[in-house]
């Protein structure tokens, strides 16, 4: 007889639970070809449910075929070939097969970026989305510009001019689905071919992008300040993607002096470009932030890339760039054939949310919750005996900042021991492109925006176990 458990069903529909896990029996082998299923009336009294739920779930199984039906015989399991055993652990995550690269069975994940769904404003941004689309106006159902819609990149005209004290003209913003979609784009205006600099440590994501549509990418060591323009012409590249307000992993802020270093880099050839990934400069707790490379471009050589993921949810997928006037000319005669990547009416939406200060407001809130979580949680660190073996660095800016952990555990050893206690945490070495060097040694990112304010004394708790050597790697 098959069985079925509830334990973990959640919210999934019963008719569903049962499909999913019939299918993952079949597709694991524990079913085997040929091999005769219950009938529906057997299995619901088995299960206790209704004959009409392990219907429905039975009709799933056959269209899908996964089963097949006999007339006066019964249904039987398919012949199919087994599947490999990560894809139905994926696709049903019971607490006995679920991977711990899967974020729920983490007590903190310090690798993750993701943002606090709980503070998404979803009672504005429904409202919001009800207004557009109960508009009825024909725009709605118009073909998207190629750059996107207007009503989107003036409300982000308007809301860097107020926030980033940017000036910047409309037409040359362009929206995409999340920064990765923007890359190859830049890279098509650039020439595939090209040598692009980027910072090491740095965004690695963001190279493998680069490389992977053609570019040869030369890692940059950074100093203090960040990367230095002298080493920018050792390197023959002719252009460098840099993070200035906020280096990952590393937290550095480059200061104005070696911000001018680079534009003055940028200006020595008609080639030269600087791709300023501005990321989550809106999470600036100490001061004003400074301001951007694009501001201070007098030659028009910064590509200008942020991002609604940090301030709003990574699901949104909405980013934007901002191009100078010589490349968003090649925009629009090289790659005018392109699409605008995300749907109209997300665009509208984020578009009103914007105009009507929602957004602003959003931001206010997120950066007062987001502040009160680091100095919380770094005020437990401190109050802890973690204050004997950890020092914190570079958390006024952004959501993540370094710990120097002291003690004699090895890197390796000390993220296998974390994980033992549910922990999973990287080091800045994790981030070099090339050997690290020994100063980063037991140096620790903690991406601190998805943690749960109520579970920090618990994730204390298991980092102090860890570091006075209770727990083993």
């Amino acid at each position: 007889m098959i069985t079925v458990s509830f334990e973990n069903r959640g919210k999934t529909g019963l008719a569903d639970w049962i499909y999913r896990n019939i299918k993952k029996q079949i597709t694991c082998g524990e079913l085997k070809a040929d091999e005769k299923i219950p009938s529906k009336r057997s299995l619901a009294e088995h299960l206790g449910v209704s004959v009409i739920t392990v219907q429905n779930a039975y009709a799933r199984l056959i269209s899908e075929g996964y089963i097949y039906s006999a007339e006066k015989k019964g249904f039987f399991v398919t012949e199919i070939p087994l599947l490999k055993e990560k894809q139905f652990f994926d696709e049903l995550p019971q607490k006995s097969a679920q991977k711990c690269t899967d974020a729920p069975c983490f007590l903190a994940d310090f690798t993750s970026n993701i943002t606090s769904f709980e503070k998404f404003p979803f009672s504005k941004w429904a409202h919001t989305m009800r207004r557009v689309l109960n508009s009825g106006d024909e725009k709605l159902l118009s073909v998207c510009p190629q750059s996107g819609v207007l009503e989107l990149r003036e409300a982000i005209a308007d809301y860097l001019k107020q926030f980033r004290e940017m000036n910047v003209n409309s037409s040359r913003i362009v929206i995409g689905s999340g920064t990765e979609s923007l890359y190859p784009v830049i890279l098509n205006l650039l020439g595939k071919n090209i040598r692009i600099a980027v910072e090491n440590p740095g965004y690695s994501k963001a190279s493998k992008i680069f490389e992977l549509n053609g570019a040869q990418t030369v890692p940059v060591e950074l100093d203090t300040d960040g990367m230095r323009a002298e080493l920018l012409k050792k390197a023959g590249v002719s252009a460098v993607h840099i993070s200035p307000d906020h280096n990952f992993p590393t937290g550095i802020v480059m200061p104005v002096k070696r911000r001018h270093e680079i534009l003055e880099w940028a200006s020595q050839s008609p080639d030269n470009y600087i791709i300023e990934d501005d990321y989550d400069s809106e999470f600036r707790f100490t001061g004003h932030p400074l301001p951007a490379l694009y501001s201070q471009d007098v030659n028009d050589k910064v590509i200008y890339i942020n991002t609604f993921s940090k301030t709003l949810t990574p699901s949104l997928r909405i980013s934007y760039m901002i191009l100078p006037e010589k490349l968003l000319k090649v925009f629009f005669e090289r790659l005018n054939f392109l699409s605008c990547p995300v749907n109209t009416f997300e665009q509208y939406t984020l578009a009103s949310f914007i105009r009507d200060g929602d957004f602003s407001k959003h931001i206010i809130r997120m950066k007062n919750y987001y502040r009160n979580l680091r100095n919380f949680f770094i005020q437990k660190i401190n109050s802890s005996i973690l204050k004997n073996y950890c020092t914190v660095l570079e958390e006024d800016a952004g959501l993540h900042f370094l710990l120097k952990m002291k003690t004699s555990l090895s890197q390796d050893s000390i993220k296998k021991a974390m994980l033992k206690r549910n922990i999973k945490i990287s080091s800045l070495s994790d981030y070099y492109y090339t050997a690290a060097p020994e100063t980063s040694d037991n140096f620790f990112i903690i991406n601190y925006s998805g943690i749960k304010r109520e579970r920090i004394d618990e994730i204390i708790k298991a980092m102090e176990e860890v570091l006075s050597g209770k727990v083993c790697s």
